[in-house]
């Protein structure tokens, strides 16, 4: 059926004043939340002691402050004798991010085989000249843009936006931390330190990536020959070139089975339909679903299109508590003091069925007794959202979240 030449441009117009409507909106909730930011100094928080827990035979040591994960990781690369595997989503050019370059550049200066892997999209804003490694280091920059004519396929999206350091098959991190100072003291966020056979696993993850990703052609690495069996200890990576996506499975499968506590922290809380009528009906049969979330993130318009799911949560029994004083950037989950998982996920569309991601399944009463300590931790930094409040706020917030949902299913 042709539609009169009149009404094709009606709706045209009417199509782009709306994305219009949406850019201005989300530029200006941007443009007043960064004004804030500028006027608020950095405050502490509250954190635990590194906490080593055994598990599986693996020695796991879980870290919420991040001067403390930084020095056991530069300890690691410093302690290395045949080779050092460093990939991370951000990796800032300041004196964190110097402390790492200099540590990879030592470790090669005395014969250790160091291959470092960073997205280029997330670095964007970094000087150029800071990834000019040193001599003996092999780096891939995951590209801005894979697949070469076929960059628009979805195989070829998604940014590399895991966080894995192996050293000699022995040790491994993984978690929430990027490299930079910002994170070292003002950010309050959750790494693993996993010593034994498991560290295999994050080793062939990142020999996988770095064999296989887009970009330019390097030297390949060699997988590790031996893998974990320990059913308490799984890695679930998500691949868009393969599409595979276990990581939203994984919690799909964990809040059906959940019978009395959902203790979520994530920094993004933007989940889709199906992780949403989980948690409610997780909720309505009882269970205790509590998260914490971040008072204001560093994505503003993140935590705008997130609030567009609390008036259901909230009015589900679901508890919303809200970080104060400082941006928590944690991917934890804890449930039922019997499972538990640490790793770089997001519970969002782009970390769920977007980007390269990695999180560590966890069954072990006593390491989901550590996660719930630190979860009380924080939440001695909350202040909860009810429904009364939330239902009271501006009309003005009300009518931006309206605007601004459209955008949802891109984040």
């Amino acid at each position: 059926m042709a539609f009169p030449h009149g009404v094709k441009r009606a709706a045209l117009i009417g199509a782009a004043t709306a994305v219009g409507v949406e850019l201005v909106t989300a530029a200006a909730v941007n443009a007043a939340a960064t004004a804030g930011r500028r006027r608020r100094k950095p405050r502490g928080f509250p954190y635990r002691e590194p906490l080593t827990v055994p598990v599986a035979g693996n020695d796991i040591t879980v870290y919420t402050y991040g001067a403390h994960l930084y020095d056991a990781m530069i300890e690691a690369i410093d302690a290395a004798v045949d080779h050092v595997y460093l990939e991370t989503f951000i990796w800032k050019c300041d004196p964190v991010g110097q402390r790492f370059m200099a540590a990879v550049g030592r470790a090669a200066h005395r014969g250790v085989k160091v291959a470092c892997l960073y997205d280029v999209f997330a670095n964007i804003v970094v000087p150029a000249t800071f990834f000019r490694f040193p001599p003996g280091v092999m780096v891939h920059p995951f590209p801005l843009v894979g697949g070469g004519l076929k960059f628009l396929h979805p195989r070829n999206s998604g940014r590399d936006h895991r966080k894995i350091l192996v050293v000699d098959s022995k040790v491994a991190f993984i978690g929430g931390y990027n490299l930079g100072s910002l994170y070292e003291h003002h950010w309050r966020d959750t790494h693993l330190r996993i010593e034994g056979e498991f560290a295999y696993e994050l080793e062939d993850a990142f020999v996988r990536q770095w064999n296989s990703s887009p970009g330019a052609p390097r030297r390949r690495l060699t997988p590790p020959a031996e893998r974990s069996w320990a059913p308490e200890l799984r890695l679930h990576r998500n691949t868009p070139r393969l599409f595979v996506y276990p990581i939203r499975g994984m919690y799909l499968d964990a809040i059906a089975r959940a019978h009395e506590q959902i203790w979520l922290t994530h920094a993004y809380l933007i989940p889709d339909a199906d992780l949403i009528g989980a948690l409610v009906d997780a909720a309505a049969r009882g269970v205790d679903v509590s998260i914490i979330i971040p008072a204001q993130s560093n994505h503003v318009l993140a935590d705008w299109l997130a609030r567009d799911h609390y008036e259901v949560l909230l009015s589900s029994g679901i508890k919303l508590f809200l970080y104060q004083g400082a941006m928590i950037h944690s991917k934890t989950a804890t449930i039922d003091h019997t499972w538990s998982t640490v790793g770089t996920a997001n519970l969002d569309t782009l970390s769920l069925l977007g980007n390269y991601e990695a999180n560590v399944e966890i069954i072990n009463p006593a390491f989901a007794a550590a996660m719930e300590d630190i979860f009380k931790t924080d939440l001695g930094n909350c202040i909860p959202l009810d429904i009364e409040t939330w239902r009271r706020r501006p009309w003005y917030a009300r009518l931006s979240e309206t605007i601004l949902a459209p955008l949802r299913p891109l984040f």
